[in-house]
């Protein structure tokens, strides 16, 4: 059987960790990579992420799937350059927000594109990052389905399946806003953090003193800061009310705090160790 070209359009953790997985289970794909970062298709090739390199859209166009796994500002660009398309041809891309690229495509290749948004991902960065397990066992959300084609619907399923995804469908309104809260805004209180703590206290302290705790919450803050730009702006609206809401609740600690009101702030703790219960 024919292999099915699968192009790639960045050749970092996510893109990669994709290719490694569906390598694992399945020689169906042939993987055909593009970036613009020559470095990045170098280490592709060494890593087996792809089997061979090209230099631009055209040949991806070509692919039968083509996976755009690149920053959201740069996804709604491509998607306007794409062109010359087969009936078939599936385009998924990855960004972590979606109204505005679902919004964004062009209406004559709108029924090529699936837009997803795995639920996955580290603070790693680059192709020597890719994980085979990245996607194993772990959400990812569908968004506007009904303006996709149908046989691009049934080719992007039939993907994520492959990588042993859990799939969740909604409009990508709600899904902006939902990401904004347990996504972007966690992001934006790892980089808060860290910078806070590096205006407060000297390099030394910080090594000596830092503990698993603010390892944890400070780790994200590691993410590429191109990107996460690119997503605030995208997300904004949703991002300062998810950030309003935290506000709230660090402004309730603070008051309770400085009141000495400890009996209360035991109370609102424990109303906060509940999220695990769900998680």
């Amino acid at each position: 059987m024919e292999q099915k070209k699968v192009g790639i359009v960045g050749l970092g953790l996510m893109g990669g960790s994709l290719s490694l997985a569906l390598q694992a289970v399945t020689s169906e794909y042939r993987f055909i990579g593009l970036d613009h970062n020559q470095q990045h298709t170098k280490e592709a090739l060494a890593c087996g992420l792809v089997d061979e390199i090209v230099d631009s859209l055209d040949a991806i166009s070509q692919c039968d799937i083509i996976l755009l796994t690149i920053p959201v500002d740069a996804i709604i660009a491509i998607a306007k350059q794409l062109k010359g398309l087969q009936p078939h041809t599936t385009i998924i891309d990855l960004g972590s927000t979606k109204e505005k690229i679902s919004t964004s495509i062009p209406s004559t290749i709108r029924h090529h594109f699936v837009t997803a948004h795995p639920m996955t991902g580290t603070e790693q960065s680059g192709p020597k990052s890719a994980l085979s397990s990245l996607y194993k066992d772990k959400v990812v959300v569908l968004c506007d389905m009904q303006k996709s084609g149908e046989v691009q619907r049934q080719v992007a399923q039939r993907l994520f399946e492959q990588l042993q995804m859990k799939l969740v469908f909604m409009d990508a309104k709600s899904h902006d806003r939902h990401a904004a809260f347990i996504s972007h805004m966690p992001h934006a209180l790892s980089y808060s953090l860290a910078n806070a703590v590096m205006l407060q206290e000297e390099k030394e302290s910080i090594v000596a003193l830092a503990g698993g705790g603010f390892r944890d919450m400070s780790r994200i803050a590691k993410s590429s800061p191109t990107m996460w730009e690119d997503i605030f702006r995208q997300n904004r609206e949703n991002l300062l009310e998810a950030i309003d809401a935290f506000e709230q609740e660090l402004q309730t600690c603070k008051r309770l705090v400085a009141q000495e009101e400890w009996e209360a702030l035991n109370s609102w703790m424990q109303r906060a160790n509940k999220l695990h219960e769900i998680l």
